[in-house]
């Protein structure tokens, strides 16, 4: 089963267990609304009742079966799951979940195939997809955007990926380095 990662606890607040949570939901306070989540092998469930939003963004939690400072720290790092099939669908054509790219085959507008979508990243300027090339096995990062993916599609499990001519302002080398050992 397929799941979304929608939030992470980052500590402790108080002292009856209360638990701070980065949401990665479009609005922070609607991590408590898709019922007991898990971890990434959905197993561990928690129960969030949210308390509030802090003015940038963490949310507040009560952990059900969490009653103190102790539990609440112990609970630092847990990153916090909800099965794929609990999200509703997106509202725009253009929006994806991460968890629905990956294992896409990625072809060129030929159709011939050039990879797999690996994972999709973003360092701060942008998603970029990590597909491994069926040719080198080599990982190359793509720019998520129309001009590079033109076409996502679900249903026959496929992107399409216009290669780059040139990354950073220089060609595009594609022939092989050799590393010193």
């Amino acid at each position: 089963m397929r799941r979304i990662l929608l939030g992470e606890i980052t500590g402790a607040h108080g002292v009856r267990g209360d638990v701070v949570v980065r949401s990665y939901t479009a609005t922070p306070e609607a991590i408590g609304t898709y019922g007991p989540l898990t971890d990434a092998n959905g197993a561990a469930a928690l129960s969030l009742r949210v308390v509030r939003v802090t003015p940038k963004g963490a949310v507040i939690a009560r952990v059900k079966g969490v009653t103190d400072r102790n539990g609440a720290e112990a609970l630092k790092g847990r990153k916090l799951h909800v099965a794929r099939e609990a999200m509703p669908d997106p509202d725009d054509d253009d929006d994806f979940y991460v968890e629905d790219l990956i294992g896409l085959i990625a072809v060129n507008t030929e159709g011939k195939t050039l990879g797999e979508v690996i994972a999709v990243e973003n360092f701060g300027a942008g998603d970029l997809l990590e597909v491994r090339l069926t040719d080198t096995r080599k990982s190359e990062l793509l720019p998520f955007t129309k001009a590079v993916v033109p076409d996502v599609d679900l249903q026959s499990g496929r992107v399409t990926v216009v290669m780059p001519d040139t990354i950073d302002g220089e060609p595009r080398d594609t022939t092989k380095r050799e590393t010193d050992s």
